[in-house]
């Protein structure tokens, strides 16, 4: 068993030629790019561009966006849970390298000495500024010490589901209000309802705050010191709380519901059936409830909040000084399931959970689409590389740059691999989902035939070559699971860690 990696990554001086991007002609075009660096929460591939819902979605501005760089169709993230999601994204290793497999697992206390995605930047003369979910929200994933300046998450509209849920040291207790839970589902916890908050306008929801903290940025940084700004959006993630207007995008007569197969998990191994009951009893009480068709409206007006806010972050940077000289990048943590399966969240390795939004535009980068398999693990890679930065030689993923200049051509002989908890992974490529969990079982999808992955053709004999070319992906070794946050003793004020076992205290800023 591979032990925990502690790295620290030695940080070498700027290559030469290193102050440059790079164009079509492989020349340089671009002095110093910056970065803007756009995160949304849960949202699965129901965007316009992607065309993963089967109704219309409303994502104009994730849409022009996607006309005006390079969109991946075939996108996935490292892991399909939040936290050892953006911890891996942040810091260029897989879970199976660093043991960052669940919520509870603080990536900065573990591992103190990795370098994180701003902090490369903020080492190399960026500004380097964020606001709202970027890492993992919770007290060990984001210390300020990574940013120049950023604005937390407050859930300013929803505070009060927030401290039911967490003991956040910032946040102050208030009652549920009056009319809660607002999907009038019994029975369902509370952090699965959704609703329009009464008396709550669209200026006080909290990624309005964020994008607020984005547009004042772009509108306000001199064009003297390169940035690096991230703005990370909490919707679609639940509660699906959103105001009203977006709701009524969706009539219910025009939901579509998710097509759902009679004794799907019939032929999934136990563990994928256990992974999609975990989620399965939220689904009956929203069908039971005859509520199936209100839960993905509030999700779809999720979207398109987001999107909304999206809208006012890019307008600002169209209307700056930084527009030619800015690389975008947006991508989401992990998708979502909404019945399919049987199963309402996500923390599963089938592609309901893994797909997700994910693209990059800018200088030099001609609009495409690319249908190869991706994985967001190469996206602090490929932003180093944009940007000329040192390459990190210990990251597990690799710069996208080859097909950002040739989307349709360039050779490209790496599936995307998923990994949830120790011992559980998927390897997705062009045509095929190939999944082994920790006790050896297998399933098998051919997308090309099964899109809906109905059908597991693990055991049929004739695909033994496929899965063997796809299971030398899987991770050779497992980190040992990291410490939970329960071994260390985090002080808000000073934003540091103790580990209680051995008194050793780990700075945070």
């Amino acid at each position: 068993m591979k032990p925990r990696v502690l790295i620290l990554f030695l940080l070498a001086a700027v290559c030469a030629g290193s102050d440059f991007a790079w164009g079509q002609s492989g020349k340089p075009t671009v002095e110093r790019p910056n970065v803007l660096f756009l995160a949304v929460d849960d949202m699965k591939d129901w965007v316009g561009c992607l065309g993963g819902y089967e109704g219309t979605v409303h994502t104009p501005n994730i849409d022009r966006l996607a006309a005006r760089g390079v969109l991946f169709t075939n996108a996935h993230c490292p892991s399909p849970k939040c936290a050892p999601s953006r911890a891996a994204i942040m810091t260029g290793l897989m879970p199976s390298t660093t043991g960052l497999y669940e919520n509870s697992h603080w990536w900065k206390p573990n591992l103190p000495e990795v370098v994180s995605l701003p902090a490369q930047f903020k080492a190399h003369g960026y500004r380097v500024a964020g606001a709202g979910k970027i890492f993992h929200h919770t007290a060990g994933n984001n210390p300020p010490g990574e940013w120049d300046e950023f604005r937390r998450l407050i859930f300013r509209n929803d505070g009060w589901f927030r401290e039911k849920k967490i003991n956040y040291p910032w946040s102050t207790p208030v009652p549920f209000p009056e009319g809660f839970p607002f999907s009038e589902v019994e029975g369902l916890p509370h952090e699965n309802d959704w609703g329009a908050l009464p008396g709550v306008p669209e200026a006080d929801y909290d990624d309005t705050l964020s994008a607020d903290f984005a547009v004042e940025f772009l509108r306000t940084h001199e064009p003297d010191q390169p940035f690096f700004l991230a703005c990370g959006l909490f919707r679609p993630h639940l509660p699906w709380y959103v105001p009203r207007e977006y709701f009524d995008l969706y009539p219910l007569d025009e939901i579509v519901l998710p097509e759902v197969r009679e004794g799907d998990l019939d032929d999934v191994p136990e563990v994928g059936r256990q992974l999609a009951l975990a989620g399965h009893s939220d689904f009956e009480k929203i069908r039971d409830a005859d509520r199936w068709k209100h839960a993905i409206q509030a999700y779809l007006a999720s979207i398109s909040y987001a999107d909304a806010q999206l809208g006012r972050v890019l307008e600002a940077l169209d209307i700056s000084p930084h527009a030619e000289n800015t690389y975008v990048t947006l991508w989401s943590d992990h998708g979502w399931h909404l019945g399919e399966k049987g199963h309402w969240h996500k923390s599963t390795l089938w592609e309901e959970a893994t797909r997700v939004p994910f693209l990059f535009a800018g200088p030099g980068i001609e609009p495409a689409k690319c249908d190869r398999p991706v994985s967001l693990i190469s996206l602090f890679p490929t932003l180093n590389d944009l940007c000329g930065l040192p390459l990190i030689e210990n990251h597990d993923g690799v710069s996208l740059r080859p097909l950002l200049e040739d989307p349709a051509s360039a050779s490209w002989g790496r599936p995307a691999v998923i990994e949830y908890l120790l011992g559980n992974a998927a390897v997705r490529s062009d045509r095929f989902r190939y999944i082994r969990y920790h006790d050896g079982s297998e399933e098998l999808y051919d997308h090309e035939t099964d899109p809906h992955e109905w059908d597991n053709l693990a055991k049929n004999p004739e695909q033994a070559s496929v899965i063997a070319n796809l299971a030398r992906w899987l991770p050779e070794n497992w980190a040992p699971e990291a410490k939970a946050k329960g071994a260390f003793q985090f002080d808000p004020e000073t934003w540091t860690w103790r580990e209680k076992k051995t008194n050793r205290v780990i700075e945070g800023r």
